[in-house]
């Protein structure tokens, strides 16, 4: 990838232990960086937040998340799935709205979803 490549965070809420990643956790980190070679997208963070809290702005990472999307610094969220976001429908969409309000798109990296999005970021 160049320096040109388009800057990504990789956003990773799937292990229910930070001590012990485990196997959603490794899936999570190879998904997201196969992902973004894939799509030629460089990644300048991977984040980590334990599953389990379904407000992303109750998360420390999903906040720095939202502060690199606010300041600039990336154009594109991969995470795995919808549920990495918050397993409550209604949480995702303010989260959404906001990532887009600062020129950001949420891509998911599992394969069916990552099919499905086309090229387009969720929405």
């Amino acid at each position: 990838m160049t320096r040109t490549s388009t800057p990504a965070v990789l956003y990773i809420c799937a292990s229910r232990s930070q001590d012990v990643p485990g196997v959603a956790h490794e899936r999570a980190v190879q998904e997201g960086r196969d992902f973004a070679v894939k799509n030629s997208l460089r990644i300048v963070a991977e984040i980590v937040d334990r599953y389990g809290e379904p407000v992303p702005q109750r998360r420390a990472g999903w906040l720095r998340v939202r502060e690199m999307a606010e300041r600039g610094e990336v154009e594109v969220v991969i995470t795995r799935w919808p549920n990495a976001l918050s397993p409550v429908s209604e949480f995702r969409h303010p989260e959404l709205d906001h990532l887009g309000r600062h020129g950001a798109q949420l891509f998911f990296s599992w394969a069916p979803l990552s099919a499905m999005a086309d090229g387009r970021g969720a929405r």
